[in-house]
């Protein structure tokens, strides 16, 4: 029936370009089609940007679920979310980490998307993560491509250059694959392969995204590191919005990489 429902469209259009696009479009969704796929949101005092950020994937028509993990907030995020159309849950754990692993267990979709809400990344680039998810178990975006990075993005020299230097090292310890980006949010999972994961997990804080990488490589999985668009964020990060916070998270993310390169976990 799809097929046929195709041949209908493609036979009513006579611009060219239109209708490349619209056969570029059927290509990428035939690649996830009949798969389900959930957004995971970590959110703590959000108010101004949850609303745009479930509308804005809404509208990529390619999400079946989107949940926001609500890390104690203070301000309205809860009501706000739930108001746009999305699913809220609670983790009364403080930490960057406890937010995104909750809503990994809490996910039922066969892709699993992790995403900031604070309109950093753009809902367009989804389609082309999802896109390699029938080859890989983890495809992780990068946001140190300067043609990509949107003017104010907080991704200046040092920034850029530490995320490179600690994927690096990751990639050298593990054998990752190549990687550029150590802590970009932005990625999606196979649930089958989170199912795995989950009982390693270990860290609730700002360094749990190379944990993940660590892990997927460590237990056999496939990963891929492609371009997404970074743009200037709307409020201040609770991560790296100092020097000393970006420095900090850098040193517990090489930290973290070496003890599992010294103590492998017992699979």
């Amino acid at each position: 029936r799809w097929g046929h429902n195709l041949i209908n469209i493609i036979s009513n259009i006579d611009d060219d370009y239109q209708l490349s696009k619209l056969l570029s479009f059927y290509i990428i969704s035939s690649m996830y089609l009949g798969k389900k796929v959930s957004i995971v949101f970590p959110a703590y005092n959000e108010e101004k940007n949850i609303a745009q950020a479930v509308k804005d994937f809404k509208a990529t028509k390619s999400v079946d679920e989107i949940i926001v993990v609500d890390n104690n907030s203070t301000d309205r995020t809860n009501d706000i979310a739930k108001k746009a159309g999305a699913k809220v849950v609670f983790e009364k754990k403080q930490g960057y980490g406890f937010a995104l692993r909750h809503g990994l267990k809490q996910a039922n979709g066969d892709y699993i998307v992790l995403c900031e809400p604070d309109g950093t990344f753009s809902s367009q680039d989804l389609k082309t993560l999802l896109s390699q998810m029938n080859k890989y178990d983890l495809v992780i975006g990068t946001r140190t491509n300067k043609k990509f990075i949107g003017n104010g993005a907080n991704m200046g020299f040092m920034l850029r250059y530490g995320n490179i230097s600690v994927a690096k090292f990751m990639q050298f310890l593990f054998s990752t694959g190549n990687m550029s980006d150590c802590g970009c949010t932005f990625r999606v999972f196979k649930k089958i392969f989170v199912k795995k994961m989950l009982p390693y997990f270990t860290v609730g804080t700002s360094h749990f995204l190379p944990e993940t990488v660590v892990l997927t490589s460590i237990l056999g999985g496939k990963i891929l590191e492609l371009p997404v668009h970074y743009n200037r964020r709307v409020g201040i990060s609770k991560i790296t919005g100092s020097f000393r916070k970006s420095v900090k998270v850098g040193l517990n993310m090489i930290l973290l990489i070496l003890n599992y390169k010294l103590n492998p976990p017992k699979l």
